[in-house]
């Protein structure tokens, strides 16, 4: 039986784009399914362990993923797991990698595209941990006095012009719901504008 793993890393996105290229794989074959709404830095995940299990009583002979990283993205995380499969003869396919672990090149690939994976993380919470000390540093300058706290992709209404006419809407007597309204903004972004005056 082949055993067939999803993973995204929140509760946010979905595995549509996965799903398509593995129902195809599985079309007709034995198969059990395993998800995780999870990060891949940790492989102690609820679906990933179940899938384990399977593999360890014998009952999946080969694990089928999408792409390499859905397994996990740390390099010693995802080696261990291959040499884990290796000794128990079980093999591990990747459609979007091309990867076999039932080759020697498959091997190879795998053990490479671990590393990249783990280094793409470490680069990324380099780059979050750099983005997050320059923005404290123009807050504390006083350059940025607005505390962009919205979703992800949420333009910023709240340029200096708009707080500045928020402030004098607000010193007039308007209310702050009103004032939130006719700025098409939202309450918390005017409390926050007042705040930083």
């Amino acid at each position: 039986m082949i055993g067939i793993y999803i993973r995204v890393s929140s509760t946010k996105q979905d595995t549509a784009s996965q799903e398509a290229d593995l129902k195809a794989y599985a079309n007709g074959k034995e198969s059990s399914w395993y998800q995780d709404k999870a990060t891949g830095k940790n492989m102690d995940r609820p679906g990933f362990q179940r899938l384990l299990a399977d593999v360890r009583t014998r009952k999946i002979k080969t694990i089928v993923v999408w792409r390499l990283d859905r397994l996990g993205r740390t390099a010693s995380g995802l080696t261990a797991l291959f040499d884990e499969l290796q000794s128990l003869g079980v093999n591990l396919v990747s459609l979007r990698d091309g990867i076999d672990l039932g080759t020697s090149s498959g091997r190879l690939m795998a053990n490479i595209i671990a590393s990249i994976a783990a280094y793409e993380t470490e680069v990324r919470g380099e780059r979050i941990a750099a983005g997050l000390a320059a923005k404290r540093e123009r807050v504390a300058k006083g350059e940025d006095t607005w505390n962009a706290g919205r979703p992800k992709g949420t333009p910023n209404k709240a340029t200096p012009e708009v707080c500045q006419a928020v402030r004098e809407q607000v010193a007039k007597g308007i209310d702050k719901a009103t004032v939130a309204k006719m700025f098409s903004l939202s309450r918390p972004t005017v409390y926050a504008i007042l705040r930083a005056a």
